[in-house]
């Protein structure tokens, strides 16, 4: 359990901060840039939620709740550690990308296959949604960028990319009701 009666803590004041293993390490570390990026895809998310109604706005829900999952696991390294330790230690699973998979599969069987790029827009929604996939994406780099250098959960990886994927099609699902996708037209402006 979390337990939180004070805000800061001034030990970050030097420019580093703790990792969930206690290590400390600069604040600009490609790990605190990974989950410091999903903390940002959740805000983004939230904003989302403030339009999104029934199963919609109960899956963005369940999806925050397993950015902060992923936060955990990005934040913790030396995942060969993790068998030792007598705690278990929080880290994304198959089971949670395979989710994300069938969501998408039943959204999709619900729209027209796309003929057409789509540019990012259409309802309140949609376009919060195309926002988060867009974080997602830079999300996904910065994991990748780390996971080059240091080992990352490969669950944590396929997360971010199929949750990339799951925000594109909950945009084009939110946009079915009002109006339709908002089809590129390539030179329009020529």
């Amino acid at each position: 359990m979390v337990v939180l009666n004070r805000i800061y803590t001034r030990t970050g004041d030097d420019g580093d901060t703790a990792l969930s293993d206690g290590s400390r390490v600069p604040k600009h570390d490609a790990r605190v840039e990974a989950y410091g990026t999903v903390d940002e895809l959740n805000a983004t998310l939230g904003l989302a939620r403030l339009h999104a109604q029934g199963d919609m706005a109960a899956q963005v829900a369940l999806i925050q709740n397993e950015l902060f999952d992923l936060g955990a696991d990005l934040s913790r390294p030396d995942m060969a550690g993790d068998e030792a330790l007598p705690y278990p230690v929080l880290r994304m699973i198959q089971t949670q990308v395979d989710r994300l998979e069938a969501e998408i599969d039943a959204m999709n069987s619900r729209l027209e296959p796309l003929r057409s790029f789509i540019l990012p827009g259409g309802s309140a929604l949609a376009a919060q949604l195309h926002l988060s996939r867009t974080v997602a994406r830079r999300a996904e780099r910065c994991a990748t960028a780390l996971a080059s250098a240091e080992a990352v959960n490969p669950a944590a990886l396929r997360y971010l990319n199929r949750l990339s994927d799951w925000l594109f099609v909950a945009a084009r699902l939110a946009n079915l009701d009002a109006g339709g996708d908002i089809l590129w037209i390539p030179g329009a402006s020529r």
